[in-house]
Formats: structure tokens, C-alpha cells, sequence
């Protein structure tokens, strides 16, 4: 799973995800990409499930990019305690994403097996998303 090897601080406050992206919303190095169209926050395990579900359905050929990484600790507080007694200790690492960010992109398949696998890869999302290809990359949201 996806984690950061050190960080600053052990727990963050949630902040607000508000907004579109302007890093991340071009295809950099692949053919085919995924694009969030909505806004959300992808944990580590579901950027780790599509990650194995697309490699299986390519069969390992072809090279696949992962473009966001989870940062922002998430904390809960066990349940059936009580109020108080601080914060929670730390459950998951997320990413906040804003509608136009690219998720995974893709080179080196052929364009109607990389659609197949970017779609199962995309039903492992928690937000909407779509597909797009570099020549309508420039295209923002």
C-alpha cells in the first residue's frame, strides 16, 4: 500500500477540497489516461486495486502510470468510545482529487484493451471519472 516513508506531522486537519485542477490535468507520459470529473478522495487501497486490476486485464505488457499519491493521514476514533480524550490514531492515507485530475495513464497497448482495463479501473473509484487519450488531452474538463 501507498504511504509516505516520513512525514512532518503525524495527523492534519481535513481542510476543504474545493476547486479544479491545474497540476496534473494533462497527459504527461502515456496514450490513454483516467480523468477525474468530480471531485473526492482516493485512499491508498483504491488506487492499489486499480492498479492490480488494470496490470491484469493488459497482462503485464505495456507500461501504466500511477499519477497521484496518498499524503493526508486520516484518523478515526475507535468504535463505542466516548466524546473527548483527543484525536484518533491514524486509519488510512488518502488524496484529495479535484475534477480534472489525471489518475492513471497508459502507453504501449492497444487503444481497445487499454480502454477495457482503464474502465474496470475506473469502477474502483469513489468519484466519477472518464477516459481520455493525448490528442484530446488539451481538452481541461
Amino acid at each position: 500500500m501507498l504511504m509516505p516513508k516520513r512525514t512532518k506531522w503525524r495527523k492534519q486537519q481535513k481542510g476543504r477540497n474545493r476547486g479544479k485542477a491545474f497540476r496534473g490535468n494533462k497527459i504527461e507520459f502515456g496514450d490513454i489516461a483516467i480523468k477525474a470529473t468530480e471531485a473526492g478522495r482516493i485512499d491508498s487501497r483504491q488506487i492499489e486495486a486499480a492498479r492490480i486490476t488494470m496490470t491484469r486485464k493488459i497482462s503485464r505488457s505495456g507500461k501504466t502510470w500511477i499519477r497521484v499519491f496518498p499524503h493526508k493521514p486520516l484518523t478515526a476514533k475507535p468504535l463505542e468510545t466516548r466524546m473527548g480524550k483527543g484525536k484518533g490514531s491514524v486509519e488510512k492515507w488518502v488524496m484529495n482529487i479535484k475534477p480534472g485530475r489525471i489518475i492513471f495513464e497508459m502507453a504501449g497497448v492497444e487503444e481497445t484493451l487499454a480502454r477495457e482495463a482503464l474502465m474496470l479501473a475506473i469502477h474502483k473509484m469513489p468519484f466519477k471519472c472518464k477516459i481520455i487519450t493525448a490528442k484530446d488531452s488539451n481538452e481541461l474538463y
